[in-house]
């Protein structure tokens, strides 16, 4: 007769191994859609995708019923999977389960992985050969190579910038934006106030997102850079520097002051705070626009303060062409065919606020019209002049997520910054074997 204990633990295997049933099959759920034979000579893509907040994701959903209705041979599904961050392990199974999509929406950092499970498809053959690659961004080419392979297309581009209130600015006597770190902070205590009298703040200087997932480490990227810093080495994790511990600094400096108004752990995106006037600055991009605008709050937006130099950090998501059979992959590289031109790129950019990857887009009359009507996208648009990709290695999820861990352990107090960057890089080491 079995014990308590020895039951408990036989349920609690065969509950385990329900649960990874169960998502197993809804993988192939999700994916065995593009295994059904093609119907009336129509090729059936799926594409993957994140796409967040639900307004970009309806203007993507219309960009593509155009693709499928001028591509009356290709018939693309778009399915919404989640947030990036819970993106990864759905993608990884579906990879080794052999049930991955036909095109994915991702950050480029994810590449090397994919690369190094052999999932992918190298697309510099065919984009020599395409009369558009002249007009991609040269900036972006660094977020689509690795080992001398163009892995991904960038969809579209971005980076962060400080937006802020202006009426909550003026309220507070301020009349010049900051520009370095330290007017960053005296700013911050300024607009940090008890405006209802009941000796609690209830507005904050700024909003800091916080979290171990790739959003933190994208937003607090820019300050490790315009330190001086890095996070990379000879294509190794180096976390331990002095502009990584500065920037870290200062971030643990402003939750001290009691100026910052820390995110919910990985919702460091939402700017909802910033919308109900909690947060008077909050570090974001321009795929908030159209958001901010439905709203008819007050916003401008100032570049990231810098400390030894200007810096910014490219943003936005590539595709990715799975390893299928010809028919389909042909089938995939007229859709990436499609998204690098005009017609999407347009849309794309005067809908949802993202910077167009296209050259030709951003100097026509249509996108500098929309840039006068919207002038913070100066902002974004004159960083791209400096801005720097994030890595692109093998194992760069592992370094992510140990900066993220620092990042947090810094902002929450638990350690000081370089003792949360030396226990990550620690951890690193192990992994990379350096």
């Amino acid at each position: 007769m079995l014990n308590l204990h020895t039951f408990l633990c036989q349920i609690s295997w065969w509950l385990r191994r329900f649960l990874l049933l169960c998502f197993a099959l809804s993988l192939i759920c999700l994916g065995g859609c593009q295994e059904n034979p093609a119907k009336d000579n129509v090729i059936h893509l799926t594409l993957w995708h994140g796409i967040n907040p639900p307004p970009n994701r309806d203007v993507f959903n219309q960009l593509v019923a155009k693709f499928n209705q001028s591509h009356t041979n290709i018939e693309l599904e778009a399915l919404y999977i989640g947030q990036p961050d819970g993106q990864l392990p759905k993608i990884l199974t579906a990879v080794v389960g052999n049930v991955a999509p036909d095109l994915l929406w991702f950050t480029p950092q994810l590449t090397g992985q994919l690369v190094e499970l052999q999932a992918i498809v190298p697309l510099e053959e065919w984009l020599n050969n395409s009369p558009l690659k002249k007009d991609i961004y040269p900036v972006m080419f660094e977020s689509m190579e690795l080992d001398n392979h163009l892995w991904s297309i960038p969809m579209a581009t971005n980076n962060t910038a400080v937006f802020y209130r202006p009426s909550l600015l003026a309220q507070a006597g301020i009349t010049e934006l900051p520009k370095t770190w330290e007017q960053l902070r005296v700013v911050a205590n300024k607009l940090t106030q008890d405006t209802n009298g009941d000796g609690r703040t209830d507005q904050y200087g700024l909003f800091l997102s916080l979290g171990k997932g790739e959003w933190t480490v994208f937003v607090w990227l820019p300050f490790i850079y315009g330190a001086g810093g890095d996070i990379v080495a000879d294509n190794q994790p180096d976390l331990v520097n002095q502009g990584a511990i500065s920037a870290l600094q200062f971030g643990a400096n402003l939750v001290e002051d009691g100026v910052a108004l820390l995110s919910a752990p990985e919702r460091g995106y939402e700017i909802d705070s910033f919308i109900q006037g909690q947060a008077a600055m909050q570090i974001t991009g321009p795929w908030t626009l159209a958001q901010l605008q439905s709203t008819g709050v007050d916003y401008g937006v100032f570049p990231i303060p810098q400390q030894e130099r200007k810096a910014a950090v490219v943003g936005g998501e590539n595709l990715f062409v799975f390893k299928t059979n010809y028919q389909k992959e042909q089938a995939a590289l007229e859709f990436l065919e499609y998204v690098l031109g005009e017609e999407f790129q347009t849309a794309w950019a005067l809908e949802t606020g993202y910077l167009p990857i296209n050259r030709q887009v951003q100097v026509s009359e249509e996108y500098q019209e929309f840039v006068r009507q919207n002038p913070v996208l100066e902002v974004f648009l004159q960083q791209m002049q400096w801005a720097r990709s994030r890595p692109i290695l093998p194992g760069y999820s592992r370094l992510s997520e140990n900066l993220g861990r620092a990042i947090e352990a810094s902002l929450l107090g638990k350690k000081s910054p370089q003792q949360a960057l030396e226990a990550s890089q620690k951890r690193l080491e192990l992994f990379f074997g350096s």
